[in-house]
């Protein structure tokens, strides 16, 4: 097929600055933004076609931020509901794909730039762009019978679906409540985000979803069956080293290997020592308070200044790349249900500051005598004004009555 631009995976991890970007995609700026595949019979799908709903790149100001929902409808006989997540993830592989289209993140968390460079060229129309990701599907996943795209660029429609979308993200988290490490033979890893963070392997475990959140175990599963040859791969568990911190030998030696040698141990489920690598995808970070000796958790939404003073993006950018950084750790949102939340740390009961919203999103999983004793950003302004709360409040950290495994 003839496009405006060039593709292949040699424009994965090109980056597309500000100054450099004819228009913008979601992001931090924008509200309302998902991308969701969506498995349908073969008569629901009308193989090929593309829509676009709401104004096309050539009638938006150059500079601007806009909203955006990409929805996949896919078909095929050997397809199964529990690939959805899988197929979605790879709209971050194929769009990086795309000369001068920049990709990140997932679910209701994308953010997508589009280069001057490419636009000049004649790359000023979603339609291309929903062409060439059907292009790439069918080429490299012959699962795929039938595929059609919708881009909707509509605030309102994307507003009025939204709910929808985050109702299909939340039953695919449900499947894992109730499923331990100790029930299966096998993780799996994820190298999806290597384009960006060459030394990054996610280990993904029943009670450990992906850093960005679009991958469970059962995900996992689902996408080393699609595509074993694939991003997505079986990790042997091999011995239990640490219980607590979730060391496994084989685990280390999965990640010495996919990190090219630059870290031959990674503990599951701690943030010091051997952390797990971050990618740049991820949802939210947990970090240090050496002040407090506790940890504050802030996600890619949260648009204000950390307890600490630094935004969410200076904290990523100072975490991410596919390093370990000692007391700091891309994480899923979801994570914070798991029971072995850094388990090694202190888990919940060592976090003293996080966002509202994700204190009021995930109230269920806070145990109840903790949830007011953790401060937000309408509690306190800096670290010192943490302390004073903490000491008021009597959190059990700081008070010692809970001690570490």
């Amino acid at each position: 097929m003839d496009f405006h631009v060039d593709i292949g995976p040699q424009y994965e991890g090109e980056t597309i600055r500000k100054d450099d970007m004819y228009v913008e995609f979601g992001g931090p700026s924008v509200k309302n933004k998902f991308e969701l595949v969506t498995l349908k019979s073969p008569g629901e799908v009308e193989h090929e076609k593309v829509d676009v709903i709401g104004p096309d790149i050539k009638d938006m100001r150059e500079g601007s931020s806009q909203s955006l929902a990409i929805m996949v409808d896919i078909a095929g006989e050997t397809l199964e509901k529990d690939m959805e997540p899988v197929i979605e993830r790879r709209i971050h592989m194929y769009a990086n794909y795309i000369e001068g289209v920049y990709h990140m993140n997932q679910r209701n968390d994308i953010w997508i730039r589009l280069s001057k460079e490419s636009f000049n060229k004649g790359f000023n129309s979603l339609v291309e762009f929903g062409e060439i990701l059907i292009f790439l599907f069918t080429s490299e996943l012959s699962a795929i019978e039938k595929i059609a795209v919708t881009l909707i660029t509509d605030k309102k429609k994307i507003e009025e679906l939204l709910p929808q979308a985050m109702k299909v993200y939340q039953a695919r988290d449900e499947r894992l409540k109730g499923l331990r490490e100790e029930d299966v033979d096998v993780f799996y890893g994820c190298i999806l985000c290597q384009s960006f963070a060459p030394t990054h392997c996610c280990v993904i475990t029943p009670e450990r979803t992906a850093n960005c959140g679009a991958i469970s175990w059962f995900d996992g599963r689902a996408a080393y069956k699609l595509d074993p040859e694939g991003p997505i791969f079986e990790v042997q568990k091999g011995e239990l080293i640490d219980p607590v911190k979730g060391e496994y030998s084989a685990v280390n030696q999965e990640v010495a290997a996919r990190s090219l040698g630059q870290y031959d141990r990674m503990y599951l489920h701690s943030a010091f020592e051997h952390p797990h690598t971050s990618c740049g995808c991820f949802q939210a970070v947990l970090f240090y308070i050496p002040e407090v000796d506790g940890f504050g958790i802030v996600h890619r939404d949260y648009q204000g200044f950390t307890v600490i003073g630094q935004t969410f993006s200076r904290i990523a950018g100072a975490t991410s790349g596919g390093k370990q950084i000692d007391g700091a750790c891309g994480m899923a949102l979801e994570l914070i249900r798991s029971p072995k939340f850094f388990q090694a740390d202190g888990g919940m009961h060592r976090v003293v500051w996080m966002p509202q919203e994700i204190k009021e999103r995930y109230k269920d999983a806070i145990p109840a005598d903790l949830y007011d004793k953790i401060a937000t950003e309408k509690d306190v302004k800096d670290v010192a004004e943490l302390g004073q709360f903490l000491d008021r409040v009597g959190h059990p950290w700081l008070k010692g009555e809970v001690s570490l495994p």
